[in-house]
């Protein structure tokens, strides 16, 4: 089992910075792949960006590309969500996960955090 714990969430202007972190304690915690994703009032949950265990690749959806930067510290067990330029669409719940599947991909995660808000005002 896998345990992910999201801090950093909360209410920013549109064009501010918010960064996100996701604690992992558990099993094997840094050898997951980790993504995160979000969920907007009404809307599905939707991929926002992806990181392999080894920080060696990462994924974007284009809507936070060149806005959005993930990483991750392995001897923490934490991985981040450095969030520039924010836009009140950016506004949602944000969710970390993990697993060994596909990274962009929801189906390839296992373990999912409680979620943080983030509310961009225009």
């Amino acid at each position: 089992q896998v345990q992910l714990v999201e801090s950093g969430g909360g209410l920013v202007q549109a064009g501010g910075s918010l960064r996100l972190s996701c604690a992992a304690s558990g099993r094997a915690g840094s050898y997951y792949n980790k993504g995160w994703f979000r969920q907007a009032p009404g809307k599905e949950r939707e991929f926002v960006a992806a990181i392999n265990w080894s920080g060696g690749s990462t994924d974007y959806a284009d809507s936070v590309k060149g806005r959005f930067t993930i990483s991750r510290d392995n001897a923490k067990n934490t991985v981040y969500l450095q969030m520039n330029s924010l836009k009140p669409e950016d506004t949602a719940v944000y969710y970390c996960a993990a697993g060994y599947g596909l990274i962009s991909k929801e189906q390839g995660y296992d373990y999912w955090g409680q979620g943080t808000q983030v509310t961009v005002s225009s």
